[in-house]
């Protein structure tokens, strides 16, 4: 029996992922060759059961815990759906992923609102609609919401602090840390100072402090740290203002492998770990230990997604292969911004071809549109060719844009050998529509 671990070059994939006969390969028991044939290329899959499965892990990781999904990851009523019967909440971050959700069933009461920049339509969205949590992330939001709140009403709220912790892949997704534009900072007062304005507020419910450091983190030491110097921080606001806050959100950045030999975040170890050590910390400041809360969003639908690409020319020169592709950084964006390296494999065909390093190419009119360089892929793809790329379910489609005015591309639900349409192929005329003329 093929296991999770030990599948070769399919280990970063969803576990359903299976290969099959001429090169092709089953995920959630349909062909990825067939799902290219009928619904084109660029298309991506979603994994239902590998969605479900961690979903589920961190229902168990964080026992007695609020895990609320990340929507900026990917957001569609499908995956909204999924999650809400598998008993998260989500964490949104406008008024389009708030109704998007509400629309497909997702009681607001499960959901959380943050952003640095929260704008009206945004604030008025969540109090119409009734959302569970609202952060606060700098001193302008406090009187900006709490002016909008019904008399007689109170809406419960957290406030973003910045444990001043460097942690992430990389630099520009390191938000824990002095001197960027999230949350308050601890170390100039400027958190504790909005924390007692948000006191102040009759219609506003102070329910805890939220936290996030970064993301793709492989270690849990950096959480360590956070709760930690959080515990100090509610200390020292039940010695200023008697106000002991019952929840602490430590938020996500869970990292996860995107290529084989890739580190991946212990989820289990993080929430034992995380909750011994919020134990302990509290313990020894005489407090109550706050309930937790979480927010994954890349661990939980990244691995669960796989795009396809068409091959449409190869190209040698002197030093590189060149194999561009009929979509790129239009519906992924990430190798552009951040450097991010992927794992492409041929899937369709057999070739007993030698490997050797190809550079992956977009088909957009920018020397940066790189999806992968150096992907070891055989010699003799060609034109026609279909290339799958694993981990591919967060951070593609919530980023992409029509750059060039290409389509941004339909999303694929499988599971138990059958697949559905999610979201559909933007069309040209979706493109041109929009244009309403001189």
């Amino acid at each position: 029996m093929i296991t999770h671990e030990t599948r070769g070059d399919l280990a970063v994939w969803p576990r359903s992922a299976r290969p099959a006969t001429d090169g092709d390969v089953l995920l959630g028991g349909v062909s990825l060759a067939e799902l290219a044939r009928h619904h084109g290329t660029p298309t991506y899959v979603l994994d239902e059961g590998e969605v479900r499965h961690r979903a589920r892990a961190y229902r168990e990781a964080f026992p007695d815990a609020d895990v609320y999904y990340a929507a900026k990851a990917y957001l569609c009523r499908g995956v909204a759906h999924w999650l809400r019967q598998e008993g998260l909440g989500l964490d949104v971050c406008s008024a389009g992923e708030l109704e998007l959700a509400v629309v497909s069933g997702f009681p607001p009461e499960r959901m959380l609102l943050h952003g640095n920049a929260k704008s009206p339509e945004d604030l008025r969205a969540a109090l119409r609609l009734g959302v569970g949590r609202i952060v606060i992330d700098n001193g302008a939001e406090v009187a900006r919401l709490a002016s909008r709140v019904s008399a007689g009403d109170r809406q419960k709220v957290l406030v973003r602090i910045v444990p001043g912790i460097t942690a992430g892949g990389h630099e520009k997704v390191r938000t824990g840390t002095e001197e960027q534009h999230f949350g308050l900072s601890l170390v100039d007062g400027s958190a504790q100072h909005v924390i007692g304005r948000v006191l102040a507020q009759p219609n506003l419910e102070l329910v805890g402090l939220h936290w996030h450091l970064g993301s793709q983190i492989t270690d849990v030491k950096p959480y360590l740290t956070a709760v930690r110097r959080t515990v100090g921080l509610l200390a020292r606001l039940r010695d200023q203002y008697g106000a002991v806050l019952p929840e602490l959100n430590i938020g996500g950045g869970h990292g996860v492998a995107y290529r084989t030999g890739d580190t991946a975040l212990d989820v289990p170890e993080l929430g034992r770990r995380v909750r011994a050590e919020l134990a302990e910390s509290c313990a020894a400041t005489g407090l109550p230990v706050p309930r937790l809360a979480v927010e994954p969003g890349r661990a939980v639908i990244g691995p669960a997604g796989v795009v396809l690409y068409r091959v449409l020319s190869v190209k040698r020169a002197t030093a590189h292969t060149f194999v561009a592709v009929d979509g790129g950084m239009s519906d992924n964006p990430r190798p552009a911004l951040y450097g991010v390296r992927y794992e492409p494999r041929l899937v369709g065909r057999g070739s007993t071809a030698e490997r050797r390093a190809t550079t992956v190419v977009g088909r957009h009119c920018e020397a940066g549109d790189v999806l992968v360089r150096d992907a070891p892929l055989p010699a003799d793809v060609h034109p026609g060719d279909l290339l799958a790329m694993p981990v591919a379910g967060a951070y593609h489609l919530s980023m992409a844009a029509s750059y060039n005015l290409v389509g941004r591309p339909p999303v694929v639900a499988v599971a138990e050998g059958r697949s559905r349409l999610q979201v559909r192929r933007e069309s040209l005329s979706d493109l041109r529509n929009r244009d309403i003329g001189l």
